[in-house]
């Protein structure tokens, strides 16, 4: 049984007898795999959870954001502007400097990158601004393409808006541009090319994955893309969540920079980079999405929260975030590694398992033998759990069309817990394959 999928009665019967909700209300109801996660955690409190894409608790940056905050309020034009509403697209110097930061990023000016602080829009976090695209874009039974496998909480935005997600094949090296142009023209076979509407594509440190997409694959997806966009606009929505959390030497420029501003959407958030609380995303828009977005962005929220932006902007003019970020970068790394050497120590001796260790992001993506079924359901996550562990099954993170879902893999999130806890939780995962391995009988 699929876990990423949760039914309703429209007819609004149970606990509000005669209700009646919307179709896209009943289809919402939350994402279940987290409920599920989090009642497991709660019936087992000892349970070492790898499940969680959260940021490491103790290294949130208190005293950067204390800091910033006296700063802030020091000045009582500033305090006041933090305290009142701001704009719908949000506060004029953090969208500068996100284009500014941006075009230092990619090694190039604002102006060669066709990049304003007019096109940038401030939200309440990036998913909220992936909600609102994909409700200027997609009708019912609209397209959009992606990774197999892809961020979950992505499919389900996609499923709340009554589209279609359709998988393309990845490797380690993300997303495959043949892949993609494959599957455009078998869709163009269906007559279906015109629900295409977007391509969503997480271009650094892949959640669920952890890959980094290959900058030889960069230029040709974008190319791809605009030859395609023959009956419609196709946009790529570029997903850069996790680019400041890149621990390795090679930093790729993003698909954006590939563009001329017509086709890719950059999106970004300082919630991984900074803090989740926080919830501060943006994206940089193609002229011609600006408004729809802004007209339901502005029925939704009337602007996001204008002391949230400001704090970001002052950590960013007095130099906490970027010190922040670079302490990240070197816990993540020294994680990352710690992750690998304990899948190595503790796991792979229990199983055969396949996985990449990842550039930077908070993830690493493990396949294990067809016959191991890591799904809610199935015996390695049954079996986990009495051992003492959690963490987010594969089935979750795929297309329902596409590829397929395979029931093999999981996702194993280093970030929150402690290194003793990342230790014992992956030995947890070891015993788990062995025992499963001890209980089946041999084949004759």
């Amino acid at each position: 049984m699929r876990m990423s999928k949760q039914t309703h009665s429209s007819s609004g019967e149970g606990d509000f007898p005669g209700a009646t909700f919307s179709r896209r209300a009943t289809a919402a109801g939350g994402p279940p795999i987290a409920n599920v996660l989090m009642a497991q955690a709660l019936a087992h409190p000892d349970v070492i959870s790898l499940a969680a894409g959260f940021v490491e608790h103790d290294s949130l940056p208190v005293e950067e954001v204390a800091k910033s905050v006296d700063s802030m309020l020091s000045r009582r034009d500033a305090a006041l502007s933090s305290l009142q509403y701001g704009s719908t697209i949000g506060y004029p110097p953090l969208r500068r400097a996100i284009v500014d930061r941006l075009a230092a990023a990619e090694g190039r000016s604002s102006a060669e990158l066709a990049a304003s602080m007019e096109q940038v829009v401030i939200t309440a976090g990036s998913n909220q601004l992936l909600y609102l695209i994909l409700d200027s874009l997609l009708d019912p039974g609209d397209i959009v393409l992606c990774g197999s496998p892809t961020y979950f909480v992505f499919l389900g935005i996609i499923q709340n808006l009554r589209g279609r997600a359709i998988g393309v094949a990845t490797d380690s090296e993300g997303l495959v541009p043949e892949a993609l142009e494959e599957r455009l023209a078998w869709l163009e076979r269906r007559g279906e090319l015109d629900r295409v509407k977007a391509v969503y594509v997480a271009s650094y440190c892949d959640n669920p994955t952890g890959s980094t997409l290959a900058d030889s694959r960069r230029a040709k997806l974008v190319d791809i893309v605009k030859r395609w966009s023959r009956k419609q606009k196709i946009r790529i929505l570029e997903d850069a969540a996790y680019r400041d959390l890149q621990c390795g030497d090679v930093r790729p420029p993003s698909l954006r920079s590939h563009d001329d501003g017509d086709c890719v959407v950059l999106i970004g958030t300082f919630s991984k980079s900074f803090s989740p609380g926080i919830r501060v995303g943006w994206g940089l828009l193609p002229a011609d999405l600006l408004p729809p977005v802004l007209a339901l962005k502005g029925h939704l929220d009337f602007g996001s929260p204008q002391f949230n932006q400001m704090l970001v902007f002052t950590a960013i003019e007095n130099g906490a975030f970027d010190s922040h970020v670079e302490k990240l970068r070197r816990r993540y790394r020294e994680k990352i590694e710690l992750t690998a050497a304990a899948l190595e120590e503790s796991l792979r001796p229990a199983v055969p398992i396949e996985y990449v260790k990842p550039a930077g992001g908070l993830y690493v993506w493990v396949r294990l033998p067809p016959e191991y079924d890591t799904g809610i359901e199935g015996d390695f996550f049954q079996t986990c759990v009495r051992e003492g562990v959690l963490f987010l099954p594969g089935e979750c993170c795929f297309p329902d069309e596409g590829n397929g879902v395979p029931k093999n893999c999981l996702r194993i999130s280093y970030a929150m817990p402690s290194p003793e806890g990342l230790r014992q939780g992956i030995a947890a995962l070891g015993r788990a394959a062995r025992r499963i391995r001890q209980d089946r009988p041999n084949p004759a």
